[in-house]
């Protein structure tokens, strides 16, 4: 039903931001078949197979790419899909007989989308590495966190998923639209480096008019203004403030009661820091709940701080299905909304990544007598 009904993509099973964008792609209606070595999914290490949400939606095959008759299966399913992802190192393609010219030369409208941290090529291109060091290398990591507390990693939502598996999406999806008017294929190297530098655009912006300082929460969305940053209320609980506006802000004055002169000097950075303190003061002589019904109904662009199990629940979560529940397990629901051809969550994660593969390969064109005979030979 999705946008991407039709088209069929292969995943090399990995971790992290590639089964992340393979489940992009599936939620929004793409064919997606994981290939994991056989015996072993890639994510069972560390994750339920069962509750491992980035690998909703699609099926799975279990091969052994390290017989002969495994890579030619591979090459086979490779040869009818628009699109190949894969997150490993550069050259493990390669070595697997598997890289870009191959494939190529096999099916020549092929899309390889490869999502790596450093990208194909660099000093660091073969070095190992995670979220916080892609981050670092990109300069946003030092742009983030309390002035006295040092760089504080923003969980691995900036490089693996949205410097990573979202603009390898992208990237993706741009080929295929190029490669269905030229009939030609491409490869699209994703780096998680080169994706945070690239969300950072707005902030080098900044820097280049002279708004931006480097020392940490010093700027307009850092934690540095008193009217954009977190506050604690009396049960612990905290508050996103956000009234950048000044309508805005002013709302935000009012319902808090406050009648001090210094408030209006809101764009004096040097105010900041103290009229801060004054606002911690007064944020902490009430519940979050009690200031959410203060601010309920106005435009100061102040919500509750949820944590995991109150996010769900929230009201306006709930009217728009946000949040929804496969088997007991609570996930977010596929993203963004299409009003004619909506998303939806496919196959749900599994244990048994070999449950699949004799469907898998008869619907993909492999003959019964070859998939017995690739069973006899250990191959699946």
């Amino acid at each position: 039903m999705g946008p991407l009904a039709g088209i069929r993509v292969i995943e090399f099973a990995g971790l992290g931001p590639a089964p992340f964008c393979g489940m992009l792609l599936a939620d929004m209606g793409a064919e997606v078949v994981r290939i994991d070595r056989k015996g072993k999914s890639a994510s069972a290490a560390l994750f339920d197979p069962d509750k491992d949400i980035l690998n909703r939606g699609r099926r799975a095959i279990a091969l052994d790419l390290k017989h002969p008759d495994g890579l030619a299966t591979a090459l086979d399913l490779v040869a009818q899909a628009e699109v190949l992802i894969e997150g490993f190192r550069p050259g493990v393609m390669e070595r697997l007989g598997l890289g870009p010219e191959i494939c190529l030369a096999r099916n020549p409208r092929l899309v390889f989308g490869r999502m790596t941290g450093w990208g194909q090529s660099g000093p660091l291109a073969h070095s190992a590495g995670h979220d916080i060091n892609y981050l670092g290398l990109s300069g946003a990591l030092d742009a983030i966190g309390r002035r006295d507390s040092g760089p504080v990693p923003p969980l691995n939502l900036v490089a693996d998923f949205g410097g990573g598996a979202m603009l390898l999406a992208v990237g993706v999806l741009a080929a295929v639209i190029e490669a269905r008017g030229s009939g030609k294929g491409q490869v699209v190297d994703a780096a998680m480096t080169d994706g945070c530098a690239l969300l950072m655009a707005m902030n080098y912006t900044l820097k280049a008019m002279g708004q931006w300082q480097q020392a940490r929460q010093s700027n307009l969305l850092d934690g540095g203004a008193h009217f954009y940053d977190s506050y604690a209320c009396s049960d612990g609980k905290w508050l996103a403030v956000g009234p950048i506006e000044p309508q805005f802000y002013a709302l935000l004055l009012q319902r808090c009661g406050i009648d001090d002169a210094r408030f209006a000097r809101q764009w004096d950075r040097a105010q900041w820091p103290a009229l801060k303190a004054a606002l911690a003061a007064v944020f902490a002589t009430r519940t979050r709940d009690e200031w959410c019904a203060i601010f309920d109904g106005s435009d100061a662009c102040i919500t509750p701080v949820l944590d995991m199990d109150e996010a769900p629940a929230h009201p306006h979560n709930r009217a728009r299905n946000t949040y929804v529940e496969r088997s007991g397990v609570t996930q977010p629901a596929p993203a963004p909304r299409f009003s004619r051809t909506p998303s939806e969550i496919g196959a749900e994660p599994f244990a048994d990544n070999a449950r699949d593969t004799r469907s898998v390969l008869l619907d993909w064109g492999i003959g019964q007598a070859r998939i017995d005979a690739l069973g006899a030979a250990g191959v699946i």
